[in-house]
């Protein structure tokens, strides 16, 4: 049995929130819906750790982004699983600033990017993009794009991808715009 131990304040939608969210989710666009409106709550606290570790997870984020940005995957199913990587960070960074454990985040949200952009949607970060949310049903959980498909039991990689550095790029903006972390600074080359 699981028992708290301390009282934390629990982070509630309104109707209309709620309702907004469970229409955006439930259509084709993704696998995942959030349990019903009367079931979105949360116990959440923010934090100075959370914080620090939303910090961190937005820059490993813009970390992995590079070699996207750089256009270094020459094979799609490893783009793909750099892309979950960068998403995941970057959401996670949300739920971390606003007060989610990163243990919660591991157990209820997992590698489904699906998962944890409607959880950052629903608590304030507002991003919509319909191009994401194709691509986070694809791929999520993006660890089936990891390694070779030797069982067959990868999907299908789609017949067209967006521009996935610029849907990456306007999602970390998104995050850092929301979340307030500033953006890293990147390393000069030495020659």
């Amino acid at each position: 049995m699981f028992t708290r131990t301390r009282a934390e304040p629990t982070v509630t939608l309104s109707r209309r929130e709620a309702l907004a969210v469970t229409s955006l989710v439930s259509g084709p666009v993704s696998n995942f819906v959030l349990p019903p409106p009367d079931r979105l709550t949360w116990d959440v606290s923010r934090t100075r750790e959370g914080r620090l570790l939303s910090r961190c997870r937005y820059r490993n984020a813009e970390s992995f982004f590079l070699t996207i940005e750089e256009r270094l995957f020459p094979d799609t199913s490893d783009l793909l699983y750099q892309t979950g990587i960068v998403a995941q960070l970057a959401l996670t960074s949300h739920l971390l600033d606003v007060g989610f454990d990163d243990k919660w985040c591991a157990r209820h949200i997992g590698l489904h990017i699906d998962k944890a952009l409607a959880y950052a949607n629903a608590t304030g970060l507002n991003y919509r993009s319909p191009e994401l949310e194709r691509l986070a049903a694809v791929m999520s959980p993006y660890s089936v794009w990891r390694n070779p498909d030797l069982d067959g039991s990868r999907p299908p990689v789609p017949a067209s991808l967006p521009d996935i550095a610029r849907l990456l790029r306007d999602l970390l903006d998104h995050v850092r715009g929301v979340t307030g972390h500033a953006r890293p600074r990147r390393g000069k080359a030495h020659g």
